[in-house]
C-alpha cells in the first residue's frame, strides 16, 4: 500500500523497497501472520511521532483514582471523629475511593462490636455523599471498609 493510500498488490521484496526507496519512505510490515505479509510504505518517524502523541493525549484524559486511608481506633473521642469523618467526606468529593480502617490493640479484640459501631456511624454521616464498596470485615487486627462515590 503506498502512503497515499493506493495498493499496489503482491510484489516481490526488492521492488518494494526499491518504491519505498524513491518515494523516500520507508517500508512498515503490517501484518506479519499474513499471507503474504502485508507492508506498508510510509514516514515510519511521522508515524511513531503521531502515535506517541495519541498516548499521551489519551493518558492525560484518563481518571486516576486512588485510595485514602482514615485510619480510628475503637476509643476515638468525638472531635476526633469529626475530624476524619470531614477529611473522608473531602476525600469522596474528590473522586477518591476511602479505606475506613479500625485499629484494635490487645483486649480491645474482645469488643469488636465498639469497631463497628464506629463504622456503621461513618457509613450514617457519609451516606448523602458515599456508598459503602464493601461492607466492614476483619482482617486481623482491623475492621476494614471501603466507601466510593455515589
Amino acid at each position: 500500500m503506498r502512503d497515499d493510500g493506493e495498493q499496489l498488490g503482491i510484489i516481490p521484496l526488492e521492488e518494494a523497497l526499491r518504491i519505498a526507496q524513491d518515494a523516500g519512505l520507508d517500508l512498515v510490515e503490517v501484518a506479519p501472520t499474513a499471507n503474504p505479509p502485508v507492508c506498508r510504505i510510509m514516514d515510519f518517524g511521522k508515524f511513531k511521532y503521531e502515535q506517541s502523541k495519541k498516548d499521551k493525549s489519551n493518558k492525560k484524559k484518563q481518571a486516576t483514582i486512588s485510595v485514602k486511608e482514615i485510619r480510628l481506633r475503637p476509643k476515638i473521642e468525638e472531635h476526633d471523629y469529626e475530624f476524619k469523618a470531614k477529611h473522608a467526606r473531602k476525600f469522596i468529593e474528590a473522586g477518591n475511593k476511602v479505606k475506613v480502617t479500625v485499629m484494635f490493640r490487645g483486649r480491645e479484640m474482645a469488643h469488636k462490636e465498639f469497631g463497628k459501631r464506629i463504622l456503621d456511624r461513618m457509613i450514617e454521616d457519609l451516606s448523602d455523599v458515599a456508598k459503602v464498596a464493601s461492607p466492614p470485615a476483619m482482617e486481623g487486627r482491623f475492621m476494614v471498609m471501603y466507601l466510593d462515590k455515589k
